[in-house]
């Protein structure tokens, strides 16, 4: 199907000096992951679409950020020119190289030279990146076309940092940029299948995408990029990360939302013939 499908957060890996510079133990540290979001969408490669995975921990490093999105007060040196240092993302601690995890507590017991921060980017997110920008190559050489599925999990309720605090979330958000990274009958049909499947569905809002779904939909290329966000109390116990009861249906959903997309995304290039 020409579509590829990427979990940017699920990893778990946590190299001994990252742990080491940690003030927090993994446990802490996993609050920031997408917990088990590939496992959700293991049916994609089966179905003929290709799944992208990070293996490397978010809060080591954020793949669904620009490469030099950092925070200066994270180190003792300077930043080179280029680094965005000014996004809401670094403002709240997000950046590629994280300050703090999704519950607001701080990572590092020290701050970090700029020279740590460019090896994880050269070692783990530019690898990831070129792996991604060549499937997306890929299936738009072999199709014509390519949508691009960012795989994401959000918390049951909103953060103290975000604007939707304290406040339940619905069941699925998808983003599109609010309209600019695909196209208008993809999010429809896409929040079509999702409703079908039982679900409350919400448009971008609190999520309307991030770096990847932004720099890579480009839809007048023929590359379309949604994002989704799966609340988190539907398949796993928010406070132990355990899987919860429902996992084995939300999987069995997403493995039906990957084959709507499928024919969806084959659709698209239809319409465009």
């Amino acid at each position: 199907m020409p579509a590829v499908f990427a979990s940017p957060h699920s990893g778990v890996d946590f190299p001994p000096e990252f742990l080491a510079a940690a003030r927090l133990d993994p446990s802490s540290l996993r609050r920031s992951e997408d917990c088990y979001v590939d496992e959700l969408f293991a049916a994609a490669p089966r179905l003929g679409a290709p799944l992208l995975s990070a293996l490397f921990a978010r809060a080591f490093v954020d793949a669904n950020r620009e490469p030099l999105e950092l925070d200066p007060q994270m180190f003792e040196d300077s930043l080179p020119p280029e680094a965005n240092t000014a996004s809401p993302r670094v403002a709240a601690g997000l950046g590629v190289i994280a300050r703090v995890v999704a519950t607001g507590e701080e990572i590092y017991r020290r701050k970090l030279r700029f020279a740590e921060a460019l090896a994880r980017i050269e070692r783990y997110y530019r690898p990831y990146h070129a792996m991604l920008g060549t499937l997306i190559g890929e299936t738009k050489r072999r199709f014509g076309h390519c949508v691009l599925v960012d795989c994401h999990s959000m918390p049951s309720v909103g953060g103290p940092t975000e604007r939707d605090a304290g406040r339940e979330r619905v069941d699925v958000v998808l983003g599109d940029c609010r309209g600019s990274s695909c196209s208008a009958a993809l999010m429809e049909l896409a929040e079509g299948a999702l409703r079908r499947l039982g679900y409350v569905v919400a448009r971008n809002d609190p999520y309307s995408g991030g770096f990847v779904t932004q720099h890579y939909g480009r839809p007048g290329e023929g590359v379309h990029a949604l994002q989704i966000e799966i609340n988190r109390a539907l398949y796993l116990d928010e406070a132990t990360l355990a899987r919860g009861p429902g996992f084995s249906r939300i999987a069995a959903d997403m493995s039906e939302l990957v084959r709507a997309l499928g024919e969806i995304a084959r659709g698209l290039g239809a319409a465009a013939a």
